[in-house]
């Protein structure tokens, strides 16, 4: 038999003697090389750029203003999450309401949400005094400047604006649940809230939690954004720094090695979360082989 012969069927070519020639893909390789030539080119550019003072990062990087910073940019993505995935999940129900109004108060919320730029959001929600210069209730006199500050208005203008992106995510999730899973809880004498906390979210979180990681990952670097109202994160107190001793191309790449550092410890939690939901899923199939098992052995 020749190495051109084909093995028998239902035989593993290896034990029949032929040899196996793994394909080549020279067009890959080719592409490879050079990705790799353009990548090393352009990192030694960058690093013999004598405009770039490299001594000046290191310190930088634990700076006491960097590391503050870095504190309020965390604060700013743990809150908004927050407050997004509460309202995400109110939204959610109201999307999927019977009741038209509920349903097209959540749609259009959504619709004006997700159409609007963030980075106008922002600057509305910080300028906002403008046509609201007060709030009167009864005796309650308060001015909307003093209760919309730089943080607030940032801080306002995320979560509302991630809440129209976490309510359609909660509702894939909920769709996504069979409906007889419902129906069954009713029929066991569910009510409707005990079915969706016990029966269809616990369901719908393995639907759920992955796009809402990759959404708070995506709020780390999103929050760079509230630096055009000096909300005193990471990239404004770079930009305030950088300011004084033109440092900037330094200072960028001093924000950039944190945000990459962030962001990298969020993913390795997600993926974290990821691997233990997908022990979660293979348990109730294992408990099922068992428990058929010992109804056959029966």
């Amino acid at each position: 038999m020749t190495a051109t012969d084909a093995a028998p069927a239902g035989r593993d070519p290896t034990s029949s003697g032929l040899r196996i020639i793994p394909a080549r893909y020279w067009g890959q390789r080719l592409v490879a090389a050079l990705l790799m030539a353009v990548v090393l080119g352009f990192a030694v550019l960058v690093a013999s750029s004598r405009n770039v003072q490299w001594d000046a990062i290191l310190p930088y990087l634990f700076d006491p203003t960097i590391l503050d910073g870095i504190r309020l940019t965390l604060v700013f993505t743990v809150l908004a999450m927050a407050i997004s995935i509460l309202a995400g999940v109110v939204l959610a129900m109201m999307r999927l309401a019977s009741n038209p109004i509920l349903s097209g108060f959540a749609g259009f919320y959504i619709w004006f949400f997700r159409g609007t730029p963030l980075l106008v959001q922002i600057i509305f929600w910080f300028n906002i005094q403008l046509f609201i210069p007060a709030i009167d209730i009864g005796p309650l006199h308060v001015e909307t400047n003093a209760l919309i500050s730089a943080f607030t208005a940032a801080l306002l203008a995320l979560s509302l604006n991630e809440s129209a992106y976490v309510a359609e995510i909660v509702r894939g999730g909920l769709l996504a649940v069979d409906k007889g899973q419902s129906e069954a809880a009713t029929a066991l004498g569910y009510t409707p809230f005990q079915t969706l906390t016990r029966i269809v979210l616990p369901q719908a979180l393995r639907v759920i939690i992955p796009p809402i990681g990759n959404q708070t990952i995506s709020m780390l670097k999103t929050t760079s954004l509230v630096s055009v109202v000096a909300a005193q994160d990471l990239l404004t107190r770079v930009q305030n720094i950088y300011a004084k001793n033109f440092l900037i191309i330094e200072l960028l790449i001093v924000a950039s090695i944190w945000y990459l550092v962030l962001t990298t410890v969020a993913s390795i939690g997600q993926s974290w979360i990821e691997r233990r939901l997908g022990r979660s899923d293979r348990a109730p199939a294992k408990a099922r082989r068992i428990l058929g098992a010992a109804g056959r052995r029966g």
